[in-house]
């Protein structure tokens, strides 16, 4: 693939400077003739096309982003936020911008913390934060607030603070909607089982907090909370879901539904099915590499996405107008849940190697 052409690239080629070609491809005026000749005679012989993010000052300042998100493994969950950030950063490569990922366990409150602690001391211009525990997340921007650095969310967003801009679903509409979609696949007399994964810390991740609270708001409203049960698993030690599972679907033949709130679904699938629990309908979140080998497998039934991807790449977008051109953006970007299952399946992995387009 040929080496994009760049400002600067043109400015040597012509002998004049990065600020003259930028006044004449913005055209600010203030040029010669003879600079505005040698330019456009460049720039006819390349074939440039102009990147409409660039201008004058992202030449000459370094910016600083960090990036605190869980860790992740190759197909999880937040590699595909991962991969937004990276898309974003190669679109905005004329612009000085260093990414410094700081990652930490999301099944560990006090990991989490020991990470936000450092986050100020690196001196970032923005901050991107996955939150997963609440009053982890209050603290760090509670310090981000007081060095006045602007930070925005992506997965979620957490209530009484201040971020610049936020993407994320809408957790409650997530878990409601968990709710009438088990409800659907399952007979009127059918019992369900909820699924929450152990964290150390006790305390559970804030977007899993909000499904709950969704997937409980249908339960009540179709009266259906009387059907319900609940159990916990391992996602770290998954040996231990023998002990914690053990022997539930036997003593509870009725359960005809499950229903995961994390990206986990994966290990409840593939705990059903080397056990031969059959008869068993299973929704998740999130369109991991395990998420989708299990939908195509046909252990999962549905598995609602949230286009995490696309949240990364306009989290970096949204702190680069910000902090480059001064720009307004808007507060709240509620992205739409997709209902993904093993006929629409291949659309969406296709989907996710798509480059985002900015939207004029």
């Amino acid at each position: 693939m040929a080496r994009k052409i760049r400002i600067k690239d043109i400015a040597q080629l012509a002998g004049v400077s990065p600020g003259t070609v930028d006044r004449v491809l913005h055209n600010r005026g203030n040029v010669s003739p003879a600079a505005r000749s040698a330019i456009d005679a460049v720039l006819k012989q390349v074939g440039y096309h102009p990147n409409m993010h660039l201008s004058g000052i992202s030449l000459r300042r370094h910016y600083k982003i960090v990036v605190a998100i869980p860790e992740f493994r190759k197909g999880e969950y937040w590699e595909n936020t991962y991969k937004g950030i990276m898309r974003a950063v190669h679109v905005y490569e004329n612009i000085r911008i260093e990414c410094k990922f700081m990652y930490y366990n999301q099944f560990d409150l006090y990991a989490c913390r020991a990470t936000f602690e450092q986050i100020t001391s690196q001196s970032p211009d923005g901050v991107i934060i996955g939150p997963t525990f609440r009053d982890e997340t209050v603290y760090l921007t509670t310090l981000l607030e007081e060095h006045d650095i602007p930070y925005v969310y992506v997965d979620s967003t957490i209530d009484c603070t201040f971020p610049l801009t936020y993407f994320a679903s809408d957790p409650y509409a997530c878990g409601y909607l968990m709710g009438k979609l088990i409800d659907a696949i399952t007979p009127a007399d059918a019992e369900y089982v909820l699924f929450q994964s152990v964290r150390v810390g006790d305390a559970s991740a804030n977007t899993t907090i909000l499904r709950k609270q969704g997937f409980m708001g249908y339960m009540t409203e179709h009266d259906r909370t009387k059907q319900l049960h609940r159990l916990s698993f391992s996602v770290v030690e998954p040996e231990r879901n023998s002990e914690l599972i053990g022997d539930f679907f036997e003593r509870n033949p009725r359960v005809r539904g499950a229903v995961v709130l994390s990206s986990r679904s994966s290990v409840i699938a593939s705990y059903l099915h080397e056990h031969r629990i059959d008869g068993v309908r299973l929704i998740g979140v999130d369109l991991t590499e395990n998420n989708s080998r299990e939908i195509r497998n046909g252990h999962i039934d549905f598995v609602l996405g949230q286009r995490p991807e696309q949240q990364g790449y306009m989290a970096i977008k949204s702190l680069i107008q910000y902090l480059i051109y001064g720009s307004k953006v808007k507060s709240a970007n509620i992205m739409p849940l997709d209902i993904i299952t093993r006929e629409n399946l291949d659309l969406y992995s296709e989907f996710s190697e798509v480059a985002y387009v900015d939207a004029k």
